[in-house]
């Protein structure tokens, strides 16, 4: 069942608050219940976290600054406008060379991990 907070209503991005992940990673997480999408705001520096995910694919956006995002060992340059699909399984991680470098992350089905710290309608 499809949860009705979530649809028929607009958002202003700028209204969802960003929490720090880690030094120098901040985040704003909003999700349904068929896809989350996860802004990332990481400044030139921050400690890098090769990872991979084995049930979904990673759609990424930048949106200002400028980077190069690690897909198996393969960087690739990217600034604002560059689109970039992580492949399940794949081992990636992004490393900010101009910042703020501004990331979106789109996940479909919706990253468990991230559920938690999604806002919803209505919080502060």
């Amino acid at each position: 069942m499809l949860n009705p907070q979530l649809y028929g209503i607009s958002v202003n991005w700028d209204d969802i608050p960003a929490t720090e992940v880690r030094p120098g990673v901040r985040r704003k997480v909003y999700a349904t219940d068929e896809v989350l999408f996860a802004w990332h705001e990481l400044a030139v520096g921050m400690d890098l976290n090769p990872h991979h995910h084995d049930d979904f694919d990673q759609l990424v956006l930048i949106l200002g600054g400028r980077c190069n995002y690690y897909v198996d060992g393969v960087p690739h340059p990217m600034g604002p406008g560059s689109l970039l699909l992580v492949p399940r399984g794949a081992e990636h991680y992004i490393e900010p060379t101009e910042g703020p470098c501004i990331n979106v992350d789109v996940f479909a089905p919706p990253r468990a991990d991230f559920l938690p710290h999604a806002w919803r309608p209505g919080q502060g």
